[in-house]
């Protein structure tokens, strides 16, 4: 799930151990040892720590994930704090595949404001998943499995969910206009694909529960195929055509564009697995508009990592390389739109 790093910046990792081994004593007994405690790469907002539990000749294997320096600050974004993904997570356990919550630290706690979930063996790389020959056999049957686990996703109560803020597709691209606006850096792509946005705004569906960030990446998948669904962050109510488009949008097929969805399958074959597990009747045309939206929002997103890099308030390499991506969704937008035209 990740390669160790240098923990210095987010995170004493002496305190953070101390409170894990408080809580291991309680939670397992008193010989229990917490120990390989190691900080990860992945994780973009949040810390991702990796750790065992060795007790009663028994090794148990956990995943701490854990805000900035244990300490939320106010973020001008609709990402859920971590108390309320933990919820999520309690909620999707038994109808999707995800990871066990262990324990929910209060933000008061040693380790500041995270939670703890059991370990889930496979990989979330995109490019191993999709290339090496040992997923060979999961990229056959991934697609129907993720048909399922969205399904599944879409189908939990409302009323069982934690307070979540609620953004459908017009109200995410009104608000993702106006960032654009705010560059006053003219994109005659992105102003033509607003305009067909506007003018072809589809039907609207009840609400449901939207993972938001359903995609490579944020999966991890073992030679059987998908194991489990990660990073609810970005969770809300919302157009279940959301979760499905986002999963097809060209950038996150990362290469093979040929396959519609996720660079591993076709989006009738999802569509139909989506249906069979008890998901709406969604035909593929339904389905364009999203991945439009998608695209366009992700396009934004690039032209938001180029200015924290021109700025200076984020200076990695990282956010420069990603927002000289800006030109390939515009490349996207274009094939998409002519075909819809």
């Amino acid at each position: 799930m990740g390669v160790p790093r240098d923990c210095d910046k987010m995170g004493r990792q002496d305190d953070i151990l101390k409170g894990l081994q408080d809580w291991a004593g309680q939670f397992y007994g008193s010989g229990a040892t917490v120990e390989r405690l190691v900080r990860l790469s992945g994780g973009a907002s949040q810390e991702t720590w990796s750790l065992d539990v060795e007790h009663s000749g028994i090794v148990d294997e956990l995943i701490l994930r854990r805000v900035p320096g244990g300490v939320s600050v106010a973020r001008n974004s609709e990402a859920i704090d971590l108390g309320t993904e933990a919820k999520l997570l309690g909620c999707a356990e038994h109808t999707v595949p995800t990871p066990k919550v262990l324990k929910v630290f209060d933000p008061s706690s040693e380790i500041g404001e995270a939670f703890l979930m059991n370990r889930i063996a496979g990989q979330t790389i995109a490019r191993k998943i999709l290339r090496d020959d040992v997923y060979e056999n999961a990229r056959q049957c991934l697609t129907a499995q993720c048909g399922k686990a969205l399904s599944g996703i879409h189908a939990i109560p409302i009323e069982r969910l934690p307070t979540l803020p609620k953004s459908g597709g017009l109200d995410q691209l009104a608000k993702y206009e106006t960032i654009y606006r705010g560059f006053d850096i003219p994109r005659p792509v992105f102003e033509l694909t607003m305009a067909w946005l506007k003018k072809n705004q589809p039907q609207p569906v009840d609400p449901v529960l939207v993972h938001g960030d359903f995609r490579l990446g944020n999966l991890i998948v073992n030679e059987h195929g998908l194991a489990a669904v990660l990073d609810w962050e970005l969770a809300h109510l919302g157009d279940p055509r959301e979760d499905i488009a986002w999963l097809c949008v060209n950038s996150w097929r990362f290469g093979q564009s040929q396959n519609r969805v996720g660079g591993f399958g076709h989006l009738n074959e999802l569509l139909d697995a989506y249906e069979a597990s008890g998901g709406q009747n969604f035909a593929a045309d339904q389905i364009d508009w999203w991945e439009i939206l998608g695209s366009l929002k992700w396009g934004i997103m690039c032209m938001i990592m180029y200015e924290a890099f021109r700025s200076g308030s984020d200076p990695s390499v990282e956010r420069a390389a990603i927002g000289r991506r800006v030109s390939e969704t515009e490349i996207d937008l274009l094939n998409l739109l002519e075909t819809r035209a």
